[in-house]
Formats: structure tokens, sequence, C-alpha cells
């Protein structure tokens, strides 16, 4: 096949093979400054190396200062440069910025069905995923879209939306013209759950309500995300700068990037936060006026820029500076997990210093389960004890508070069903936390409760458990050791001696067995032991420069425009 041949299946699919860079289109304005629109939207796709086809939707003249002119492009100008793509270069993701016109909303939402009708249901092809940025307005004061254009965005492409993005004045526009300009941070997360309601139940599938022009007073820069598979504020500490010109642009175009990339929409919204941090520290002056952010490629190499999640609407986070210094230097060794005392005793005796127990409850757990669990538990505090060992009970947090255990591993769904309240007993009492991640947004709210460690996985395949998420190898953790800014424990799919040394070599604090552990400890973990100490005198492993998505996006509504 040629390069520039076109790709089989028509427009909308595009073979793996194909390309050497995922496509976008962003369908947005000119900037005559060079600062926002389709300007900043070419840096953000060149950060995340995605390619980008700029789109012309309208012809703005502005520089630094403000904006002078706007001029919409014919909508048949529009539909050609579409129609030129989509036989050569189709998208695996669409970002939309300033449209200027009803027609051109109208013909955005025609195409969108279109490759949509043609990318999906066959050979695995995703469909092709719409980002929305309702450019309303400048920041400088200029208005973009009357009260037409705003019902068109309303009516046609919040329904066909996989992700919207926009601030606060501009969901309240999208949600009720007689809003508050500004809404609170406390009104935020009811506007987000109203916005993907609309339309008769057939909103936006995510939302996400960016706040880095609302001035909140913790000196945070919050992002409220609603989506599929999670809620709660991404926040980072807010950057001083004069320099925000393309901001949002940074933002919806790196989310597109990413969703492109494959990442399911959450995680994409860490990525394009963390672009957006990394722009704005990068941004310059080119004018007299507000100079425009610069997203380069690395941003996702610099822990700096990795944001904390909230698990509920409350932007609540604990204090990093609260966790003692030296917990970076903890190194766990190899991490057993057991299911009983006699295989904690065993492991104990065959030299392992951390340890968890992990019994599960049944379905019908009752008085004399939770007896031997208490028996249990106390036989294995006193066991680890006597041992000078380390002991972190699964689950049974307040258990472990009562009984003194050394700490406790908690999964993310247990500490969404605990509440806030719950998490704040846990914090208050001291006792040391591991936490489960197996994503970025699950790394982002682990970080945001400064826990002991947390725990990556699976790193490789594993039957230990039935889990959704693809194998992280290697690469992602490698890339979680030197981003989480904790200890990062590996887990999942471990199970001889050369797995040990790669984890150890990637730089894990902690390596987790289970089967590893073999029905003779004393046989199997000795050259367990030896990888270990091997790993953490080799060669480090390379991070990379984005990590790889470890869950399978699916987006993607068509709706019924001729």
């Amino acid at each position: 096949m040629e390069r520039n041949s076109p790709p089989p299946g028509g427009a909308g699919r595009v073979p793996d093979n194909f390309l050497d860079k995922p496509i976008i289109w962003s369908i947005a304005g000119t900037d005559s400054g060079g600062g926002a629109g389709l300007a900043a939207d070419q840096r953000a796709a060149d950060a995340f190396g995605v390619h980008l086809c700029p789109v012309v939707a309208a012809v703005t003249a502005q520089n630094s200062l403000g904006v002078a002119r706007i001029e919409p492009v014919a909508a048949e100008l529009l539909d050609a440069q579409l129609a030129a793509l989509a036989g050569d270069m189709p998208p695996r993701a669409i970002k939309t910025g300033l449209l200027g016109s009803v027609a051109a909303v109208e013909t955005v939402a025609r195409w969108i069905d279109r490759l949509r009708g043609e990318a999906g249901g066959g050979d695995g092809e995703r469909a092709v995923a719409l980002v929305v940025d309702p450019v309303f307005g400048a920041s400088t004061g200029a208005h973009f879209a009357d009260a037409a254009v705003r019902q068109a965005y309303r009516e046609l492409l919040l329904p066909r939306a996989t992700l919207i993005t926009p601030n606060r004045a501009e969901a309240a526009a999208l949600r009720d013209s007689a809003a508050p300009s500004s809404p609170s941070a406390e009104a935020v997360p009811a506007m987000a759950r109203a916005l993907r309601d609309a339309v008769g139940g057939r909103g936006p599938e995510a939302v996400c309500i960016t706040g880095g022009d609302s001035p909140d007073a913790d000196g945070m820069a919050i992002d409220w995300v609603d989506a599929e598979h999670a809620r709660g504020w991404l926040a980072l500490p807010r950057i001083a700068t004069a320099h925000r010109h393309g901001t949002g642009c940074t933002f919806a175009s790196g989310a597109a990037a990413a969703l492109a990339l494959g990442f399911v929409t959450a995680d994409a919204l860490v990525l394009a936060k963390m672009a957006t941090a990394a722009a704005l520290r990068d941004g310059y002056a080119a004018g007299a006026g507000a100079g425009p952010v610069h997203a380069r490629p690395g941003f996702a190499r610099d822990p700096r820029n990795l944001p904390r999640m909230s698990f509920g609407e409350v932007p609540r986070f604990a204090p990093i500076e609260a966790a003692p210094s030296a917990i970076s230097a903890d190194d766990f060794g190899l991490y057993g997990i057991v299911a009983t005392v006699e295989q904690l005793q065993k492991a104990l005796a065959a030299g392992i210093r951390t340890l968890q127990l992990r019994v599960k409850a049944p379905p019908q757990a009752d008085a004399r389960w939770a007896a031997d669990l208490q028996r249990m538990a106390t036989e294995a505090i006193e066991a680890c004890r006597t041992a000078g060992a380390t002991l972190f009970l699964n689950d049974h947090w307040r258990l472990a508070i009562a009984l003194g255990a050394d700490g406790v591993h908690l999964g993310q769904e247990d500490l969404a069903a605990i509440g806030e309240s719950g998490r704040a007993e846990l914090a208050r009492s001291g006792i040391s936390l591991g936490v489960s991640s197996h994503s970025l947004w699950e790394l982002a709210r682990a970080r945001g409760l400064a826990p002991r460690y947390i725990a990556c996985g699976p790193v490789w395949p594993t039957t230990t458990k039935d889990m959704p998420w693809h194998p992280q190898g290697p690469e992602n953790l490698a890339w979680w050791c030197a981003m989480a800014g904790r200890p990062v424990t590996a887990i999942g799919g471990i199970l001889d001696p050369e797995e040990v040394f790669e984890a150890a070599r990637c730089g894990a604090a902690g390596v987790c067995v289970v089967r590893a552990l073999g029905a003779d400890p004393a046989v199997f973990v000795p050259p367990l032991q030896t990888a270990l100490v091997r790993g953490r005198h080799a060669v480090p492993a390379r991070v990379p420069e984005l990590p790889s998505p470890s869950l399978s996006p699916v987006f993607g509504r068509t709706g019924s425009m001729q």
C-alpha cells in the first residue's frame, strides 16, 4: 500500500498499520496572534505525538490584546475540507473549538454521523471520538456565539459528544442562558450531571468542567470530571503566570489526542491536565498582552504535572507534606500476600518481611466468620511482630485499626464505599495505608490520600483476580514508579525470578507475590530474593514518554441527521 493511498473500508476506518501516528481533526478557528485556536491545538497534538489536521471553521483577526474581527467560513468550504480529509486521513478523534455559526455546527454533526456510521460494526474499529470545547467567548471579552449557536450546540453536538470541556461560564451557558456567568465550585457537580442528562437523557458521554479561570480560595486549579469510570475533582496547584492564552484549547486537544491514542475518557483527562500544566509553565510573551501557553513533548515525565483526584464532590486531599519525607526510601522487598496464618508463618520462616493477610468475606458472612477473621488477624499480627515483619490487613480496615495492625490495604471501590467520613476516620487513625491502582485516574485518586504506598497492577496477566484491566507491563510500572510521588508496589502475574527482577529494575519499592510463594516458600522464596537484589542493582528501566492505556474505550453515539 502506498503511504498516501486511502485506507480500505472507507472514511473512518484506520487499520493499525496504515499510519505512523493516530490522526485527529481540529475543527476550530484561526488565531492570527498564534496563541489559541488551531495554533494551540497543533502544539498540543505535537506534545502527544499525534497528527493533527487543522480544519478552519472561522477566521479571527486578533493579537495578544484582543479580538478585532471574527468571520465564520462558509458551510460549503467547511464541508469541502472535511470531505477531502475523510477520503484520505480519517480521524480517530475530532475536537471542535470556535465554530461560529449554526451552519458550521450542523455540518460537523452530519460528518460525525457519517464517520461513525462507516467506522462502526466491523473488524474491531472504534467509533470516532468527539471532544467539544464550546468556545463562546474570549478572555478579552469578545463574544463568539449568539443564542442560536448555543442552542445548536445543545441540540446537535451534546448528544454526539464523547466529552465536552467547558469552563464554568460556558457550562452555565450550555445549561441555562440565564445562569450565573461563573458558578461556584459547589454548584459544578450538579451542573455536570444536568449536562449529561440533557437532550432527553442523551447528553454527552462525559463532562469535564474546567476551573483554571475560576479563582478558588485554596490555590488549586480544579476541574470537575463526570465520566463513565470516574467522578471527582482533578487538582493541581495553580501556576502563577500571565501567559495563559490557549489554555482551554490545549486541554481539549490534549484530551482528544489521548482518546485517539486509546485511553478511556477519565485517563485522557488526567493526561490533558498534565499537558496543560506543562504548557502553562512554558508559556511566554509574544506581544504586549497575555502570551500563549506552549505544550511540548515530555510533559508526562514530570511528576509535578500529575494531578490528584478527589473521591467525592468535596475537593479535599491529604496534604503531601503530612506524610514522612523518608517514606520515599521505603523498601518493602518481597511483599507476600497470603490467605491463612499457616501460609503467613511459612513465608516468615522463608525470610519475607512484608506481608498482607487477604481474607475475603463470603457472601453470607456471619458472626462466626467474623470471629474467625479476628482470631486469624490477631495471630498474624503477633507472628509478624515477633519476626520484626510488617503486616497489612486487606479490606478490613476497622479491624486492622482495632487490633493494631501495621497497615491496611484497600481497593478504590472499597475506599469509595466507606465515604468521606470513613476516609477521614482512616486518616485520623494514623494507620499505614496501601491503595490499589490500575489506571491513571486511580493513580491520581490514590495520590490524593498520600498513602504509604500505591500498588500498580496487574503488571502481567493474572488469574488471581478477574478484572477488566490490561496488563500494565514493565513500561507502565516504570512510569508509575517515576511519577507517583509515593512508593509503588508491583502486583499481578509475578510468578518467577525474572519477573521479580524486572519489577525491581523498574523501581518498585515492593514486589508482590502470591502464587510465586508456592506450597513451600522455603524453596521458592530464595531465588525470588536473589532476583530482587539483582534488579535493584541493574540498569534502571527506561521511563516511557507516555504510559499505555490499561482499559479499552468504547464510545461514539450516532445521531439522526441526514
